[in-house]
């Protein structure tokens, strides 16, 4: 791969990334408590699910649409991905997800009376959304990623039904979303939960550890397994 078509899709994983933290994020700070109109959990699921949507089928042919360093560690694991762009790949993702936040916290510091709270960041314990602890979120983190690679691992598949990728896995983050938000607010994505964390500081900077290992752990057991279960090897 010649360095420039690499840059292209470095700037893919920023853009996609940007845009996941910017819709995902900014559905839950802009319009989920906007009274009686807002769009409450079920609408930020739908966000996140809809940016990932919405970038599968704008970037996946570039990059492969990760947007995510977990899902980037997932795929190198499970055979589909090349372990010397990994790194790359991630500092473009966690650069683009910052972009995303800021990008927020200007649109949503213009408001009369602006508090900057929790941001949309992930926590546990006295910060979980419905009081979780850090055990419910560890595990809610691993088993949510998990699926989240299984799901993006078979619907990339090669005997996978060609073109409905985008939308499976879409789907997916909105019901993992569905699931988990009351937990931990939803992390599966330590670019997205470092953003928020990174504005937020003091307590989502201490907790944010969680949110790189349980993603990353629940990421590379789903590789092992969807590369054993696989029916074929795929590049």
């Amino acid at each position: 791969m010649n360095k420039t078509n690499f840059m292209k899709k470095l700037v893919a994983e920023f853009i996609g990334t940007m845009w996941l933290v910017l819709g995902g994020c900014g559905s839950a700070v802009l319009a989920a408590g906007y009274p009686e109109l807002g769009i409450g959990f079920v609408g930020v699921a739908m966000a996140f699910g809809l940016t990932v949507l919405t970038m599968a089928y704008a970037i996946g042919h570039i990059s492969g649409c990760h947007l995510n360093p977990a899902v980037t560690i997932g795929l190198t694991v499970g055979g589909r991905f090349d372990k010397k762009y990994v790194v790359p790949y991630i500092i473009a993702q966690i650069l683009g997800g910052i972009l995303g936040a800021g990008i927020l916290y200007l649109i949503a510091s213009g408001k009369a009376g602006f508090e900057l709270g929790g941001f949309a960041a992930n926590g546990y314990g006295e910060h979980s959304p419905d009081g979780y602890n850090m055990m419910s979120a560890l595990v809610t983190e691993i088993v949510m990623t998990f699926m989240f690679l299984m799901i993006i691992l078979g619907a990339t598949h090669s005997k996978a039904p060609k073109g409905f990728g985008g939308l499976a896995i879409g789907l997916g983050l909105t019901l993992i979303h569905l699931i988990s938000i009351p937990v931990t607010n939803t992390s599966v994505n330590p670019a997205r939960s470092t953003s928020q964390a990174l504005f937020v500081g003091d307590w989502a900077l201490s907790q944010l550890w969680l949110f790189w290992v349980a993603p990353i752990v629940g990421a590379i057991i789903a590789g092992v397994v969807y590369k054993f279960i696989s029916p074929e090897k795929t590049v």
